[in-house]
Parts: structure tokens; sequence; C-alpha cells
């Protein structure tokens, strides 16, 4: 019994830490309505600020926590609320999930952007609350030093600070109101804007001192770390169904201590320690989802002033006049020609390497405009499925000698068949639930399939030979070769994109969008047509993941996992997600400008990570224009374009947008 406790007492630390995480997902998710992914970021941030300055520039700990957390942390999450989520309607959940992931994405990548490489020591991020050299007493066999005791003290000081605000406070029941309607609030005479400032300050706050308070667990300094915290806080808020703080917190600390518990008593050695004790925050989440019938109701909205939020605008096809749009296409086929002459004549390898990866890419991409542009699902799994697909393909490569344009048609088809099971896991799922079905379906495959040696060839990966592609002089994997190939599979994934949504399941989508229980009553099986688009993006998604693995001639679990999940999204977000072109453009121009930013940048500044970070401030953009900047720009500019040349043209098209709009709305 003395080593069960022993055990349990290392775990709660780490408890204590997700437990302050759970407590602001909750505490957000209340009093905005806003259910923020990129806490775990803000933790990270904070914690390397505080380890930076201490460790370079020789501050004292007493002042790093000035700086990192007392200051950065509440000014962070001000400026989220003034500058981002404040203008996003509580209604548009998808936005505020774009939002939040863009962040997620955008916070870590852009400190190596300007700080550089740091080789940072995670030791020195000590709070100047007790002496981490110090045991001060041990329970059970286990010594509690001052980084145990700070994380247990700190953390319960917190908590109970911040449930005498909510319960005994009229600020506390503001913020509870403000999440309702923020507008409703404000007709009672509350500064409504002002309560939700205060719930992202003191939120933010206790995000950044559970990032100083993690750090020192962890002798090496890195963002994966952080991924585990956000998740064990994310299954704990769920349990809490976003309500209860103190559900949150204990379940928070109970799986941290949960996790010690099996570690103490499982071999290292053995398939369970390997597998599923990283899985052990995934199983709990997953959990949450299917068996608590209220995580089903998170997007349900209560706001009585939603329906006053104004229709998305239409796409810049949709609106051009017809003398603007048959200059336009005739432009696009001239461009379209010249692109495909200079890739097989004159275009350096160097640069058709950057556009093959472009092209692949935009494969994996169209799978997102599948799900989330008609469907209205955001999934953050398709890196995982463009895994499972390329990894398939390999592996029936490597055993079997199988061609491996064939073996891509059986990846595809098994990573429809993994998206399947998804949909029937998720079916009762939309919105933020399907968000975090997917994620802990990405981080899972992460932490189980893609992290065994006998799948995935290891961190190197599987190297893929070009003879596996056939003895065929076509196939002899130069840059050309590849680009025919890549143009000509994104050809056809591209006519079949359009066909769906031309067709009946593309019709039947919209109006799912609008109305679920509108379009069953019109004879529409809502769950079938979730299931066949879910199937046809991970289809997609799997091609595209093993055209990717032949230009960059390795299938590596690094390129497919969840983090490029979630870069994905924040790409084509950041275009178009809802027209087929937005597809193509995210995935060549991420890689453009990726090599163009390399090429001219220093090496300290990191051009792959200011690319990320270019898109992810992109991202951001998606409450105000939420076809995308890229659209909105087009869509403006032809507009100015038409008013110069085609005046009378350009007016009838825009009293005939304005009506759809309109009409739209009033349905709406």
């Amino acid at each position: 019994m003395e080593q069960f406790f022993g055990f349990a007492f290392t775990g709660l630390p780490y408890g204590c830490t997700y437990a302050l995480v759970a407590v602001c997902l909750v505490l957000t998710y209340q009093a905005t309505g806003v259910f923020n992914f990129a806490f775990g970021a803000q933790a990270f941030a904070s914690a390397f600020i505080f380890t930076w300055l201490t460790q370079y520039k020789n501050w004292s700990g007493f002042e790093a926590f000035l700086v990192s957390v007392v200051a950065m942390g509440p000014l962070v999450g001000y400026a989220f609320d003034r500058l981002l989520f404040r203008h996003i309607a509580n209604s548009n959940t998808t936005a505020k999930m774009v939002c939040s992931l863009a962040l997620l994405v955008g916070i870590p990548s852009l400190l190596p952007v300007i700080f550089g490489p740091q080789n940072l020591d995670a030791t020195a991020t000590i709070l100047p609350f007790f002496n981490p050299n110090v045991v001060y007493f041990t329970l059970a066999g286990q010594p509690i030093n001052g980084i145990d005791l700070s994380a247990v003290s700190v953390t319960v000081v917190v908590l109970v600070l911040l449930t005498i605000l909510l319960r005994y406070t009229a600020l506390g029941l503001q913020m509870r109101a403000a999440v309702e309607s923020r507008r409703l609030v404000q007709l009672d005479g509350v500064d409504g804007n002002g309560v939700v400032a205060v719930a992202w300050i003191v939120s933010s706050f206790m995000a950044s001192l559970a990032g100083v308070l993690f750090a020192p667990t962890f002798g090496a300094f890195t963002q994966d770390d952080y991924v585990t915290l956000t998740v064990v806080a994310i299954a704990a808020a769920a349990w809490a169904l976003l309500r209860s703080l103190p559900i949150a917190a204990g379940m928070a600390v109970f799986i941290g201590v949960l996790t010690t518990v099996l570690q103490g008593y499982i071999s290292p050695s053995s398939f369970f320690y390997a597998t599923i004790l990283p899985s052990l925050p995934f199983i709990f989440l997953v959990g949450a989802l299917l068996f608590l019938p209220k995580m089903r109701e998170l997007d349900a909205s209560r706001d009585p002033l939603a329906t006053i939020d104004p229709p998305p605008p239409p796409i810049a096809a949709a609106s051009r006049a017809p003398t603007m749009n048959r200059i336009i296409r005739t432009l696009w086929w001239i461009v379209f020609a010249g692109f495909c002459v200079s890739m097989l004549t004159w275009i350096p390898d160097s640069w058709t390497t950057v556009f093959n990866n472009g092209l692949t890419y935009s494969i994996v991409l169209l799978s997102i405009t599948l799900i989330t542009g008609m469907a209205g699902q955001l999934s953050l799994c398709q890196a995982t499925l463009a895994g499972v697909g390329a990894f398939t393909a390999a592996q029936l490569a490597t055993h079997l000698g199988l061609n491996l344009l064939v073996g891509g048609l059986v990846g595809a088809a098994l990573a429809a068949a993994v998206a399947v099971v998804l949909a029937l896991l998720s079916l009762r799922l939309k919105g933020l639930g399907l968000a975090l079905m997917t994620l802990a379906a990405a981080l899972l495959f992460d932490a189980t399939f893609f992290n065994e040696t006998s799948i995935t060839g290891g961190p190197q990966g599987i190297s893929v030979q070009a003879k596996w592609l056939g003895t065929s002089a076509f196939f002899n994997f130069n840059g050309h070769a590849m680009f025919l190939l890549s143009l000509g599979v994104l050809i056809v994934v591209v006519f079949l994109v359009l066909l769906v949504r031309k067709g009946t399941v593309g019709r039947n989508l919209a109006a799912m969008r609008g109305s679920e229980t509108a379009t069953a009553g019109l004879g529409v099986n809502p769950s079938w047509q979730r299931i066949m688009v879910f199937a046809l993006s991970g289809a997609v998604a799997g091609i595209g993941g093993l055209l990717h693995s032949l230009e960059q001639q390795v299938v590596s679990p690094t390129d497919w996992n969840a983090d490029i999940s979630l870069v994905l999204v924040v790409l084509v977000v950041t275009t178009s997600v809802t027209t087929v072109e937005g597809a193509i453009q995210a995935g060549i121009g991420f890689f453009v400008t990726e090599q163009v930013l390399t090429t001219v940048l220093p090496a300290r500044i990191g051009g792959s990570s200011l690319t990320v970070v270019l898109f992810a401030f992109g991202a951001l953009t998606y409450a105000a224009h939420p076809e995308g900047v890229l659209e909105y720009q087009k869509r403006r500019h032809t507009m100015r374009f038409e008013r110069l040349f085609f005046a009378k043209e350009a007016e009838a098209e825009e009293r005939k947008a304005a009506r759809a709009i309109s009409t739209s709305g009033a349905n709406g």
C-alpha cells in the first residue's frame, strides 16, 4: 500500500498542473463561449520566456515570473479578446475554433522566429515560491521537494480564489450570464465586453502559471510536452461537461495520478507501457464524447439574438459579371498551360520539387474542402488519414513487392475505412464535439500506430524506392515524371470534388449546414450523408499522402502527425476552405512561401516557422472573412475591376448577389 501511495503522490504535481489548464478551458468556455485550444500554446510561450530570461539573461526567478506570468499572461489574454474573439458571434462556433487553432499553431512557431533556435533547460524554470533543492517532507516514502510543493499549493490557492470569484461575487454571475448572450447582458446595463475581458485575463494568467509550473518536470524543453498538458486538460474539461470547475480539476488530478500509478506497476518493456499509457488522455477524451450525452449539445446556440448575425458573403466566382468570368477563365487556361510547359522545360530541379510538393499537398487539402467546405464539419485528423494511406502503400510495397500506385489504392480504401469508423463514432457529434473526436483520433494514432517501428520504420520512416513504381521508363522518379503523375491525380480529384458539389450529395450537405432537422424532414438521411463525405475525404487524403511521400522519397511519421493536421486546417482556411482553387492555392502557396523565405532570410529565423506564422495570422481573419482572406481579396479586386470596365454588368450582378444574401438571411 505504501508503494501505491508513493506512486500516487508522484502524480499529484502533474495532476495539479493539468487541473489549472482544465479550469482555464472551463472558465473561458463558460464565460466567453470560446473553447480555447491555444491555452497549451500560451502555457508553452510563458514557460519559454521565463526559462529564456533566467537562463540567458540571468534574471532572478521573481523578475522572470513578473514578466512571463503576471504581465505577459493577462496581456495576451486581453489581446485575444479585444482584437479577435470579441468580434466573433457567440453562435459562430466554427470561427472560434479556427481562430484558436490558428493561435495554437502560430504561437509556438513565432517564438523561434523572434528568438532563434534555443537550447533551453527546463530545469531552470523554477518559480520563486519554494526551494527546489529542499525536501520539505516525505509522504509514503516519496520525498516532496519545492517543485512538487509549488505545483500543489499554488493550484489549491488559485482554485479556491477562483471558486470564490465565480460563486460569491457579482462579477462571477455576470461572467456566467455573458456566455448566454453578451448582447442581452449589455441591454441590462452591464458592461458585457468588460466582463468577458476579465475572464480572458484570469484564464490566461492561469495558463501561463500552469506552463511555468509544468516545465521543471522535464529535462528538455519541447512543445510536445505541452501537447500532453493540453490533451489531459481537454479530457478533464470534457468529463466536467465544460461546466463544473471542481469536476474538471478533480478529473485532471485523477488522470495525473492514474498515469504515474500505472507507470509504477507496468513494466517499461511491455506493450501496454509503450501504447496504452501514452494513449490514456485520448481514451478519457473519447470516453467523454461517446458516453456523456450532454457533450452532443455543445454547439446548441443559447443566444436569442444569434439570428441577427449576417450570412456569409458569396464567393468571387458566384458574383462575377459574365464578361469578367469569361476573361478570368481564359487567363486561367493560359496561366495553366504556361505553368505546365515551364515545369517540363526551364524550371530548375529545386523549384520543381517545391511545386510538386505543393501539388501533392493540394490533394490532401482537398479532403478538407470536402469535409469542412461542403459538410461544414471541422476535422482535425486529415494528416492522420493521409499517413494511413501512405504507410499502407509503403508496407505493401516493402513486404509484398506490390506496385506503389496499386498499393496507394489499397491505402486510400483503408484511410476511407478509418474515416468511416470515425464518422460512426461521431454521428451524434458536430462542431466542437466532432473536432475533439478527430483530434483525439489523430493523437491516438501518433501515440500508437505511428509510434510503432514495425509500421512506420521508426523516426527515419520507410524509404520509398523508385523501382516500386515499375520498370517503365516513364516512372524513373525524376521531377518531371512526378509532376505529371501529381498533376494527373490532382485533376481527377478536382473533377471528383466538383462532381460531388454539383450533385445530390453536395446539395444535401449544403441543406444540412442550414438545418439537419429540416433536411431529414425532406427524406434525406443526414447520417448516411456524413458517412459518405467522411469516406470520400479519407480516400482523397490517403491518395494525397502517398503522392507527397513519393515526392519526399520517404514515408515518415513526422510528416503526418497531429500537428500537421492542425497546420493543414490553418493553410486551407487562410485561402478558402469552400473552393477547389483555395485548396490548390494553399498547397502551392505554402511551399513557395517557405522556399522564398528560406532563401531570403537568415537561417536563425527559419523559413518554415515563419511560413506557418504567416498562414496562422491569415487564418485569424476567418471570423471576418469565412470565405478565406485570399477569396475575399479576389472578390474585392474583381469588383473594383468590374466597376472600371463593366459598370452596368457589375451593378446587375451586385443587385443579384444582394437579393441572394437577403433571401438566405430571411430563410435562416
